[in-house]
């Protein structure tokens, strides 16, 4: 596989003549109520110089993941693919094989669930999602994190007990931008950026700053900290496309991330996530 350039590492598409997107609720959302593709996005990437990305999952169905890997089976543009199981039932690993013989099935490298719509705080903690997680680290794969502040000291645990899995956290952890507060979050940033296997995305903060005024210092000293207690080698950029989109344009999130680690930061626009992410395509394993 050609060695790509800048990486967008997070970024989903979806069909709503195919499945629904039952999260895409409410008038906030209802801009982005309505089928994207790649097809779309690509003229993005090719302005913004973005070589390769990494499609996420967006549901919690079986079916799309078998889905996202055929779709980058198909092309160059997506590199790899974050897909989705269910960690709490037996057999993960028996889950993933399957899923690596699929149409695609090269592509993938991690797996993701929407922690954040979980009561449990400290769901990652449950015997039977640590089974699982156990599972996605015996299968070479990488676990993002999509989690609200609350839940960052479980996330902290979770990693300290596999510290054969690399963790990813999607969004910074989805800080309170708007409102302007620290504390907790900035000192549950840095404990998790404490452990070695730990990583976090630079992605998602236009959407959760004030989406209709938000500038490139409300989102400083968020983007700051997490540089600060990750370093740059351990950060890496994602678009959040089309989600980002009900705050700021595919080019406005480029500049705004360039803006604020002051240059396309080779880590943080490429180096991570090819170590991280694409060093896992077909199968291939990396430490953190």
């Amino acid at each position: 596989m050609p060695t790509p350039g800048i990486v967008d590492a997070h970024h989903h598409v979806w069909d709503l003549a195919v499945r629904d997107q039952d999260w895409i609720t409410g008038p906030e959302l209802a801009p982005i109520r309505r089928t994207f593709t790649l097809d779309e996005l690509a003229p993005e990437l090719r302005a913004a110089g973005v070589d390769a990305t990494v499609l996420v999952q967006t549901v919690t169905v079986a079916e799309e993941t078998p889905e996202l890997l055929a779709l980058a089976g198909r092309g160059e543009l997506v590199a790899g693919v974050v897909g989705w199981t269910d960690l709490t039932r037996p057999g993960v690993r028996d889950t993933l094989d399957r899923l690596r013989e699929l149409p695609g099935g090269r592509h993938l490298v991690g797996i993701r669930h929407q922690v954040q719509g979980e009561p449990d705080p400290e769901w990652l903690l449950r015997p039977d999602v640590r089974r699982g997680l156990a599972a996605v680290a015996d299968a070479g794969l990488v676990y993002d994190l999509v989690v609200l502040p609350h839940q960052l000291p479980a996330c902290a645990k979770a990693a300290a007990e596999h510290p054969e899995l690399t963790f990813v956290l999607d969004h910074l952890g989805k800080p309170p931008i708007a409102s302007g507060g620290l504390a907790p979050w900035r000192d549950d940033i840095r404990a998790l950026a404490a452990l070695p296997n730990t990583v976090c995305k630079l992605s998602g903060m236009v959407t959760e700053a004030d989406p209709s005024g938000w500038t490139v210092e409300d989102l400083r000293p968020y983007a700051d900290t997490v540089v600060d207690a990750f370093g740059s080698a351990r950060v890496m950029f994602g678009s959040d496309w089309p989600v980002c989109t009900l705050a700021a344009t595919y080019h406005q999130v480029f500049d705004t991330a360039r803006e604020l680690v002051g240059g396309v930061d080779p880590h943080v626009f490429g180096e991570t996530a090819r170590r991280v992410y694409l060093s896992r395509v077909g199968g291939r394993n990396s430490r953190t």
